[in-house]
C-alpha cells in the first residue's frame, strides 16, 4: 500500500478517543549541587510546561497529523481540569463529552527533568472506577459520538474511565458501526480487550499481562502475542519493542517484525500515545494492518527523538517516509 497516499487521506478520518484523560507538567532546569539534607540533587528551575497526556494526548496526536477527534473521559471540576479543557479547545479537539466529577481531581503526572535526564517524577490522582452516575454519562456520551466516527481508540490508562461495562458496551458499539477499534492496554484489564481490532501492548505489557515467566527470546514473545490473539479472539496484536522496532501477529501464524526507524532516542514519553493514534487513524483510512503499523512505527521514531510528551505532524511524517524510501 502507498503510505504516502494513505496519510494523506488522515484528514478525512474522525476518531473517538475514550480513556483517562490528563495533564503532563513539566519542570526544567539545571542541577549544580547536592542537597546538604539529603543525598538528592538541587534543581534550579528554568521553566514549567504543560501537556495534553493520557487519552488526552492521543486526541492531540490524531490532530497533529490531520485527523478529527473525539474525547470521552472524566475530570475534576477543578482549574487543572478547566486548563485541560481549555487545552482541548486550543489544539481543536472535540470536548463537549467530558464528564466533570466533583469527587476526582483532573490527573497530573509532574517530571521534573535536568540535563536532559528525568531525576523523578510525582502522580496526583485517585485511581478506581467512577460511580454509576459518572459511569452512566460516559455510557451515554459514547453512544452519542459512535455514528459520527470512522474508529475507536480504547486509551486505558487503568485510572477507572475504562470499567468492564465501559469496556465491553464501547467494543460492542464499534462492532455494531462496523469501524475499527483499537486498544492501548493497561497490564490488569489484558485478558478483558475481547474481540478488538488490535492492540499495542509494549514487551512489558505482554510479559505481565499474560503472567508469563522466563521470557528471554523474541521467539518467547511472539508465542506470548499467539496467545494473547487467541485469548482474546482478536484481529491482530502489535507488539512494540524499542530498539527492536515492532512485531506484528495476526492469524494463520502470520509474523512480520518491522524494525524501528528511530535515529536517536532521548524519551519514549508519549510514544504509545503516537503508536495507537497514528495506527488507528490509518485502518480508519482502510488500510490492511501490516501497512498501518510500519506508518505507526515511522510516527513512533519521529517523537522519541523529542524531549516531553511529544506528537508528530502530516508534514514530519511526509518527510520520514520519503527519506526512508530515498535510501
Amino acid at each position: 500500500m502507498n503510505l504516502l497516499k494513505l496519510i494523506s487521506s488522515f484528514k478525512k478520518q474522525t476518531i473517538l478517543v475514550v480513556g483517562d484523560a490528563m495533564i503532563d507538567r513539566f519542570i526544567w532546569g539545571k542541577v549544580n549541587r547536592i542537597s546538604p539534607e539529603a543525598p538528592v540533587p538541587v534543581v534550579e528551575v528554568t521553566r514549567e510546561t504543560e501537556m495534553l497526556g493520557g487519552a488526552a494526548n492521543v486526541a492531540n496526536n490524531i490532530t497533529s497529523l490531520g485527523g478529527k477527534a473525539y474525547v470521552v473521559s472524566v475530570i475534576g471540576k477543578d482549574i487543572t481540569g478547566k486548563s485541560l479543557a481549555e487545552m482541548l479547545e486550543e489544539k481543536g479537539i472535540n470536548y463537549d463529552c467530558l464528564v466533570y466529577d466533583a469527587n476526582r481531581p483532573t490527573i497530573v503526572k509532574t517530571r521534573i527533568i535536568a540535563a536532559s535526564q528525568q531525576l523523578v517524577r510525582v502522580d496526583k490522582e485517585i485511581k478506581g472506577f467512577f460511580d454509576h452516575h459518572t459511569e452512566s454519562k460516559v455510557l451515554t456520551n459514547m453512544e452519542k459520538i459512535i455514528p459520527q466516527v470512522n474508529a475507536v481508540i480504547i486509551s486505558d490508562y487503568g485510572k477507572g474511565v475504562i470499567s468492564p461495562t465501559v469496556l465491553k458496551k464501547i467494543i460492542s458499539l464499534a462492532k455494531k458501526h462496523k469501524i475499527p477499534v483499537t486498544v492501548d492496554p493497561k497490564i490488569y484489564h489484558f485478558k478483558k480487550y475481547k474481540k478488538i481490532t488490535t492492540m499495542t501492548p509494549n514487551e512489558r505489557e505482554v510479559i505481565e499481562g499474560m503472567n508469563a515467566k522466563n521470557i528471554r527470546t523474541d521467539e518467547d514473545i511472539v508465542v506470548l502475542g499467539k496467545k494473547i490473539l487467541k485469548t482474546l479472539n482478536s484481529e491482530s496484536v502489535l507488539i512494540t519493542r524499542g530498539e527492536k522496532g515492532m512485531t506484528l501477529i495476526q492469524p494463520n501464524n502470520k509474523i512480520t517484525s518491522i524494525p524501528t526507524r528511530a535515529k536517536e532516542v532521548y524519551d519514549v514519553t508519549g510514544a504509545g500515545d503516537t503508536v495507537i493514534s497514528t495506527l488507528t487513524l490509518a485502518l480508519a483510512a482502510k488500510s490492511d494492518l501490516l501497512s498501518a503499523a510500519e506508518i505507526a512505527n515511522f510516527a513512533a521514531g519521529i517523537v522519541v527523538g523529542k524531549l516531553g510528551t511529544a506528537t508528530t505532524n502530516f508534514q514530519e511524517l511526509e518527510k520520514t517516509i520519503k527519506e526512508f524510501r530515498g535510501k
